[in-house]
């Protein structure tokens, strides 16, 4: 037997396969959805008020300087995610995926509901905006637990073969959770008009997070914690010791060179996602002058769709793999960023629409595809405190930043041409990363064993190391 057929003998020979119980997929799909619903509910709120909230916080001050403090206020919350990611991961990986969860979902949950009960400039003066600032924090806080922490879970729940099609899920709970947030505040707009939001009615969608948070943390009670992590418990009980042991300066020093992919992936994607989603309204309302709602008009619709295509990209991922549905995605921004910020910056409604369009689709190829991806490259025993760290030092630097940062070089600039090149340079950087990328499509998650979604499928891969064995 060749060296190489003898470290697969090996690995082959140790171990169960899991056998995916259906109901029990069902449960994560459901609690790791409604968590991501409810994070991204007050993400699209808040963006979509930007314009409302500078005035009720920022008297004062004239409309840019109220948009770049509100802008700058959305990112402070992702400037503490990778503390939240550093502890919850860790956390995670010490106590269990579920536990931790609870913990993340409710937090995210009463601190948007709390903004809503929060006094103005007129109650509090400038101690108003701190604690706006303040609740963001604990948002991004705990948010920095909460999607990765989510994404660990549905990853080692779901089949391998189609772990794709299932974590995909939870990027379209987010961008639902987005497009609910962002309609609601839409749809008391055109009711009630500009003044009254600003009077008092841009608590509602706020405190609307309260019986949301209720529903999201009882659909997460109800999930069991994953095969792979009971499996890790099990092992560790075995051994005798009294509980998991995780060094995060360990984890940094052995998976140092996934994590800097993931931060370079995550820089790429999700600079376009935030400029989709969370800029937008604000570009059209306040540098191309279109109505505010007529703004939230012409984006809502397309984000709506993308997240209805997401599982079907993550579908696509597990056919043909990873790589190449993340290479088209890369190449779409670098080629057509320029053209669409052209047609958004047109007379057109139609043609504003396209240009949208033209920056919606990648994105909806980037997170379709990212969210199988990126738990597959970290190990069991420490996926958690590792993508939680990653991912979330990506997200402060390039991703909640985006806003900010592309509203002032369009300001800078004079041009809208500014944010094109802002997203092709993200995804150029994206695409050195792909390169570098393992295929993980249908694979095992690192250091596990396969999830399967059949009694057949697990027959068969018994006999494969049973006969890998014998040869």
């Amino acid at each position: 037997m060749t060296e190489q057929g003898a470290g697969v003998a090996q690995r082959l020979d140790t171990g169960t396969v899991n056998v995916v119980r259906k109901r029990d997929l069902r449960k994560a799909v459901r609690g790791t959805f409604v968590g991501n619903v409810m994070e991204w509910y007050d993400v699209g709120v808040f963006g979509y008020l930007i314009v409302t909230l500078g005035p009720v916080f920022l008297p004062d001050a004239d409309q840019a300087t109220q948009v770049i403090f509100m802008l700058g206020t959305f990112a402070s919350t992702y400037l503490f995610r990778p503390l939240g990611g550093l502890f919850f991961g860790w956390l995670g990986d010490k106590i269990g995926r579920k536990r931790v969860l609870f913990m993340t979902l409710t937090l995210v949950a009463v601190a948007t509901f709390l903004i809503g009960l929060l006094p103005g400039h007129a109650t509090l003066g400038a101690g108003a905006a701190a604690l706006l600032v303040a609740l963001k924090i604990l948002q991004g806080f705990s948010a920095g637990g909460e999607f990765t922490g989510a994404l660990t879970f549905i990853s080692e729940s779901a089949p391998d073969r189609r772990r794709g099609f299932y974590a995909a899920f939870l990027d379209s709970g987010s961008y639902l959770g987005f497009v609910l947030g962002a309609a609601i505040v839409t749809a008391m707009q055109i009711m009630f008009g500009q003044q009254a939001m600003e009077d008092g009615l841009w608590r509602i969608p706020f405190l609307i997070a309260g019986p949301l948070g209720l529903i999201a943390v009882y659909l997460r009670m109800r999930v069991e914690e994953t095969p792979h992590f009971a499996a890790l418990v099990a092992q560790q009980q075995e051994s005798g010791r009294a509980s998991l042991r995780v060094n995060p300066l360990r984890v940094f020093a052995s998976n140092w060179k996934p994590m800097l992919l993931v931060i370079l992936l995550v820089a790429a994607a999700n600079s376009a996602g935030y400029a989709f989603t969370s800029y937008m309204p604000t570009y059209l309302s306040t540098v191309l002058e279109h109505d505010a709602i007529q703004g939230n008009l012409f984006s809502l619709p397309l984000m709506l769709l993308m997240a209805c295509l997401m599982p079907f990209v993550g579908l696509l991922s597990d056919r043909v793999g990873r790589k190449p549905v993340l290479t088209a995605a890369a190449i779409w921004i670098i080629l057509l960023s320029f053209p669409a910020f052209a047609l958004i910056g047109s007379d057109s409604s139609v043609a504003i629409v396209a240009g949208l369009a033209l920056i919606g689709i990648p994105v909806a190829l980037y997170m379709g595809t990212l969210a199988s991806t990126y738990p597959a490259m970290f190990p069991t025993a420490s996926r958690n405190t590792s993508l939680g760290v990653s991912y979330n030092i990506s997200i402060a630097l390039f991703g909640g930043t985006a806003p900010l940062v592309i509203d002032s070089l369009v300001r800078a600039t004079g041009t809208p041409s500014a944010a094109a090149f802002y997203l092709m340079g993200m995804s150029v950087i994206g695409l050195i990363a792909i390169c570098f990328l393992p295929e993980t499509a249908g694979k095992p998650l690192s250091g596990s064993e396969p999830n399967v979604e059949t009694e057949r499928e697990a027959h068969e891969i018994h006999t494969a190391r049973q006969a890998t064995v014998s040869a």
